[in-house]
């Protein structure tokens, strides 16, 4: 196996491990002159010595590692009390334009670059080593498999802790590199020395850059990491809470049991109950999900300038307003369940955690299938996504057909407008519609929308952008948030657009098209056949 990593020419690098060797030298040997014939990553684990290559001469001790290329001529020698190290041998194949593979060199490409590295936090480093050291000494193919694996564990994590050297602007960027290393790492043992290893920052001042961030100390976030891991594995799972605690980190089940209840205030069995039939549940900005499933929320969100998701026809269903910040307010609804998704902190609906226990669906972006079947799985409604799915793509069919006829290479483009500027949506697979219309429906894409928003979800237009915005049909829709700003369409600029002056623009709902829901992509659909069938 290798790992696939995106150079900055934009061609795909493999690296693929061919050898590891422990290499121990004596001091005073007569250590010869060695040519790699593949790349080779040197890490010292014990001692000190120096590597001679080019008339330079490198130190090396222990957590020190040195990337050779192919070809390269070098000598090692060991200090006054020996060196040891791991050798590890490598090629690297590049995926072009050709489609061609082949060997290739390492200068360059940005990501490794001959030379000293930093191998921090060492402990990792060496816990990796071992075992790549291990399992390339099995005769098994899961062995090897398993020491390729790890391998690009190991790179990914030199490659991190030598990116700041070279990339980092300040101490608060190197502190979110750590994050991220966190939050992908939290099952492991993880210290505040280490973290802040992996920053190249004191700890002291890593701490207290950690908590303006965050808002919370280091072993707090990472507690929040494992807690919330478990949260999703106790309601999407049936692993057996002991299970549960080993992939959140905990070795002590008793503990977790502890750290669980302290943070979301019923123990991890109390929890996984919740998902029975008959749960009471609020679950903002994911009410499309549920009402698709044919889970009723005992309360719908609202918000103050937004309103509510009309489309979803919850008039029964009281509202709450996640804008006015009364938590205290909210539970008078007695929610036994608050599911939330990746948007919350921007409502701080975090704090919702003094009404009822948290769950944190798991993130899917735009795979409304994906986060539909999460959703299925807390609620025990698996068995109703494949039809929820079907009956979509079933409708998104039969309007393709109907549209092919009526608007064949016609094009169109979605804005969304308010006082912040006009904004564009359209790029590939990416936005709350744009897989809807372009996809699903088959809509042609006008040449500035696919230049335009390329790789973003969207992109405020400037004054120019948006008179070059020739496309044949326009939806567009009003942020009340941002404020409405309709005065546009009263311009000189707005009126010389050709759909505007053939009228085929089409005002749409805020709430439908600005989500991910299933029904809202529905309602999409829907929309678009009125105006253009």
């Amino acid at each position: 196996m290798a790992e696939h990593l995106q150079a900055s020419t934009g061609r795909t690098l493999l690296y693929s491990l061919i050898n590891i060797e422990a290499v121990t030298r004596s001091p005073g040997g007569n250590e010869p002159v060695a040519v790699y014939q593949e790349h080779v990553l040197i890490i010292v684990s014990a001692g000190a010595g120096w590597l001679k290559a080019d008339h330079w001469r490198y130190p090396l001790e222990k957590g020190a590692g040195f990337l050779i290329e192919a070809g390269s001529v070098n000598r090692i020698q060991a200090g006054e009390q020996g060196i040891s190290f791991y050798q590890l041998s490598f090629e690297v194949i590049r995926r072009g334009h050709s489609n061609h593979g082949g060997v290739d060199k390492l200068s360059g490409e940005g990501l490794l670059v001959p030379g000293l590295l930093n191998c921090r936090p060492y402990s990792q480093c060496a816990l990796l080593l071992d075992s790549i050291y291990y399992s390339c000494r099995r005769p098994e193919d899961m062995e090897w498999f398993a020491a390729q694996t790890r391998f690009q564990e190991l790179l990914l994590l030199i490659i991190r802790a030598n990116a700041p050297a070279m990339k980092t602007k300040d101490d608060r960027e190197a502190v979110e590199r750590s994050i991220r290393y966190m939050e992908e790492h939290f099952s492991e043992a993880l210290s505040v020395d280490q973290l802040a290893e992996i920053a190249g920052i004191g700890r002291a001042r890593y701490t207290q850059l950690f908590k303006e961030i965050t808002g919370q100390i280091p072993l707090e976030h990472l507690n929040s990491l494992r807690i919330e891991q478990a949260q999703q594995q106790l309601l999407l799972t049936g692993d057996r809470l002991h299970e549960v605690a080993l992939a959140a980190g905990y070795s002590n089940e008793y503990y977790f049991n502890r750290r669980f209840k302290a943070t979301v205030g019923v123990t991890p069995g109390q929890y996984r109950s919740l998902h029975q039939e008959g749960v009471r549940v609020f679950a903002p900005f994911l009410e499309d999900y549920l009402v698709a499933l044919g889970v009723m929320p005992v309360v719908q969100y609202c918000h103050a300038q937004w309103g509510k998701q009309e489309y979803l026809g919850l008039d029964q269903v009281p509202a709450f307003d996640i804008s006015g910040g009364d938590w205290q307010g909210l539970s008078r609804y007695r929610p036994d369940l608050i599911m939330l998704d990746d948007g919350f902190q921007r409502w701080q609906l975090g704090e919702c955690r003094q009404v009822a226990p948290l769950f944190r669906l798991p993130f899917h972006q735009e795979d409304w299938r994906a986060t539909l079947r999460s959703a299925a799985a807390v609620f025990g409604r698996t068995g109703r996504v494949q039809e929820v799915i079907s009956d979509y793509e079933q409708l998104a069919r039969q309007a393709k057909r109907q549209l092919s006829r009526s608007i064949r290479g016609q094009t169109v483009a979605l804005l969304r407008i308010s006082a912040h500027g006009v904004a564009l949506y359209g790029s590939e697979n990416l936005g709350y519609s744009a897989h809807v219309l372009h996809e699903d429906l088959g809509l042609q894409r006008h040449p500035a929308v696919q230049h335009l928003t390329r790789g973003q979800k969207r992109v405020n237009l400037t004054h120019d952008e948006l008179a070059g915005l020739t496309a044949d049909h326009l939806f567009i829709t009003f942020d009340l948030q941002e404020g409405e700003s309709r005065e546009l369409l009263e311009t000189q600029l707005w009126r010389s657009l050709p759909a505007v002056r053939n009228r085929c623009v089409y005002e749409v709902d805020f709430m439908a098209w600005m989500n991910y829901g299933v029904l809202s992509h529905q309602r999409k659909i829907a929309d678009v056949l009125k105006v253009l069938a």
